[in-house]
């Protein structure tokens, strides 16, 4: 289906809620939407899908009133708006929600949802009785029950979405944007997320869905629009689609497999974890991990995984336990040691524990070699480029310059920079916490690739993902954990989602 045809599909007579109109935004000399067209009907919760770099973060800016296009228009109803400020998008009817909400810890639910519109008493009183009257009848609305009265600070990022849509609704909002809302949230939480959307659908709001889960887009999308390297590739009916075919839209060709694990000679222990333990967080953890082997750490989000990989590495502390990598006892909380003794950790959060944003690509990429690199105490330019354009290049990082901050640099080739700056120091222990989170298909094929090639060289990999294909992928063992206890060791052969599942919620406790 073209975009034209998109654009007026649904009724003749019914202008379409929401209508992008050959939209085009550069930034300098480098173009990130061009001539972009696609229109969300009532109703319908529409996939906008895409390679990081491929523009949609820049569409929805620009939805949000963040951007201004260069050229084209952005239609509500059929007439074009000028969304030159958040607060003209959401006077538009547009309201975005995003992977990490803002609201004001400090005040109560009800007053982050009626922001700047509480109704009044006499003498211009705040109406409290009225404003969290207000506030469950739109939570009400939309099946869930979150008490209007009590503080926002301490909510769950799942309870931070529902009141954010809670205030789409009192601002009368009918075109939603969901930026990556499912990237931190349990199974539980995404599925009344998704309970919630089709509510919205229900009541004929038009909903916008941005995420590189196809499991998600296939369960919840009506439409799906591809776009690639900035411009508008397609727009269709989901069911006349395979997830094939949307991949191959996405990268402009076949996609090797996902999943490119080889079967590698398992070596002796490198990395032996026994009876690690932190109070409150986690108890009698003891794993092993192998050259040339992947073992994934599974489990709900709480479960304690990240939490056991930093305490392994040094970045937290433990009450007890010891963590040996090639029979070298480590100290605790002293990544240094880590370190020295070949360990490597790609954190969760690449932008808040893998990088500095405002520095360079450069110096980002060379942060674990500074040592190394220096001559007589001094870090030299020349040196210092050379290593990161080789790592850089074995990754196939895509950047402009290496000078360039590396928060220019689309979540992928912000993820291939943590993983140069790891992969340098040469390591025989490789950690990873969620290591795809927020890449789109591509990247993820060459990442899981290259987890791939470092087992054939003899690295041991022990890997936190919260994404099933990905641990039935890659993993040789899966180790499952919850509530802070390793609950199951399955092997490759007997793992399967139902397996994995029953142990992570407590079904089932496997040996």
């Amino acid at each position: 289906m073209s975009a034209d045809s998109a654009g007026s599909a649904g009724s003749a007579d019914l202008a379409p809620p929401l209508a992008v109109r050959a939209v085009t935004k550069s930034f300098g000399a480098v173009a990130a939407v061009r001539e972009v067209s696609f229109a969300l009907l009532p109703g319908e919760v529409h996939a906008l899908v895409g390679e990081n770099g491929a523009g949609k973060s820049t569409i929805v800016k620009m939805l949000a009133g963040v951007y201004r296009p260069d050229s084209g228009t952005i239609e509500i109803d059929g007439i074009p708006r000028e969304l030159d400020s958040p607060a003209a998008a959401l006077a538009a009817g547009i309201a975005v929600i995003y992977q990490e909400p803002t609201l004001f810890p400090d005040l109560t639910v009800a007053e982050n949802v009626v922001m700047g519109r509480q109704p009044r008493r006499s003498f211009g009183r705040v109406d409290r009785a009225a404003m969290n009257a207000l506030a469950a009848g739109f939570f009400a609305r939309l099946g869930v029950a979150i008490d209007p009265e009590r503080p926002a600070r301490g909510l769950s990022i799942a309870d931070q979405q529902i009141v954010e849509i809670a205030k789409a609704l009192s601002l009368d909002a009918r075109v939603i944007v969901m930026d990556e809302p499912t990237a931190a949230l349990s199974p539980v939480e995404v599925e009344r997320l998704f309970a919630v959307a089709r509510a919205l659908r229900a009541d004929g709001a038009a909903l916008l869905f941005i995420s590189h889960r196809f499991e998600e887009i296939t369960a919840l999308c009506q439409r799906v629009t591809v776009l690639r390297d900035g411009a508008l590739v397609s727009t269709d009916a989901l069911d006349e689609l395979t997830v094939d075919e949307i991949v191959r839209r996405m990268v402009g060709r076949p996609l090797a497999t996902l999943f490119p694990k080889q079967d590698v000679p398992i070596g002796d222990v490198v990395l032996s974890v026994d009876g690690l333990r932190r109070s409150g967080v986690f108890r009698d953890v003891s794993f092993e991990v192998r050259a040339g082997e992947i073992v994934a750490l599974a489990g709900l989000v709480g479960a304690g995984r990240s939490e056991v990989v930093r305490a392994v590495f040094g970045v937290d502390p433990r009450d007890g336990g010891r963590v040996r990598v090639n029979g070298r006892e480590l100290r605790a909380a002293d990544p240094r040691a880590a370190m020295s003794a070949g360990v490597a950790l790609v954190p969760e959060d690449r932008r808040q524990q893998g990088l500095v944003l405002e520095a360079s690509v450069q110096r980002n990429a060379t942060a674990t070699r500074w040592r190394r690199l220096a001559r007589f105490g001094l870090l030299f330019g020349g040196a210092e480029r050379r290593a990161a354009a080789e790592w850089t290049a074995k990754l196939r990082t895509k950047y402009a310059s290496l000078d360039d901050p590396v928060a220019l640099l689309s979540g992928g080739n912000q993820q291939k920079v943590v993983l140069a700056k790891w992969l340098s120091t040469q390591p025989s222990v490789l950690i990873v916490d969620e290591p795809t989170r927020g890449i789109d298909v591509a990247t993820k094929a060459e990442v899981h690739r290259l987890m791939s090639e470092l087992a054939a060289d003899g690295v041991a990999v022990l890997m936190v993902s919260s994404e099933l294909p990905e641990v039935l992928g890659m993993a040789d063992r899966v180790l499952v954990m919850r509530e802070g206890v390793l609950v199951a060791e399955i092997p490759r052969e007997r793992a399967d989602e139902e397996t994995v599942m029953r142990a992570a919620t407590g079904q089932e406790v496997a040996a």
